[in-house]
């Protein structure tokens, strides 16, 4: 999963999500230099990409993908399912997603301090273009996967994949609902534990 569906799943706790949304860029054992909360979020954001990253369903959508792009294939399914997210986000949650983002954006900017390098650095840029708003669309998701092609120095053409996702939207919208319920229902008794 993608940041959105990784903030999504940290409910309202505000540390949660942080931690959910830093845990890329903090590497190894790192987590430990950050509040307990935060600290959780981290770890819980780990968990949700073990769970994810050996799903069956999200690997039958991967295998879509494997030729044309090869291990980037997983990379580009985290985005699409968020896809999926944003473009039926009313189906999962009550406030408005472009109130809901704007309120996330406050968020890390109100607690930039804490934030990675990377984070810090890549923030005003996911700001701007407002990334987790324009998920909802097929063509925001064609300007994240073509702004992910630079990190990788153009090896892939990741922003093609809207291609496959326009040609087999139905299977990849009900691969995603599918997995969503599991994920959601695991991620809760994840929190409890």
């Amino acid at each position: 999963m993608n940041f959105l569906a990784h903030i999504y799943l940290s409910d309202d706790n505000t540390q949660l999500k942080i931690g959910n949304f830093i845990a890329d860029s903090v590497k190894g054992k790192k987590y430990l230099e950050y509040p307990p909360e935060i600290q959780k979020g981290i770890v819980l954001h780990r968990a949700i990409d073990t769970f994810t990253d050996t799903h069956p369903i999200v690997s039958k959508s991967v295998e879509r993908l494997f030729d044309r792009y090869g291990h980037y294939s997983r990379v580009i399914v985290d985005i699409l399912y968020d896809h999926f997210l944003a473009a039926n986000w009313k189906e999962y949650c009550e406030t408005p997603l472009k109130e809901y983002t704007e309120d996330f954006y406050k968020l890390l900017q109100d607690n930039f301090e804490v934030l990675p390098k990377p984070v810090q650095n890549f923030l005003p840029y996911m700001v701007a273009d407002n990334w987790l708003y324009n998920y909802r669309k097929i063509d925001g998701i064609e300007k994240i996967l073509f702004q992910m092609n630079r990190r990788i120095k153009y090896r892939v053409k990741m922003h093609l994949a809207v291609e496959e996702l326009r040609e087999f939207y139905e299977e990849f919208e009900n691969e995603f609902r599918m997995f969503f319920e599991e994920l959601k229902a695991y991620v809760k008794s994840e929190i409890k534990a």
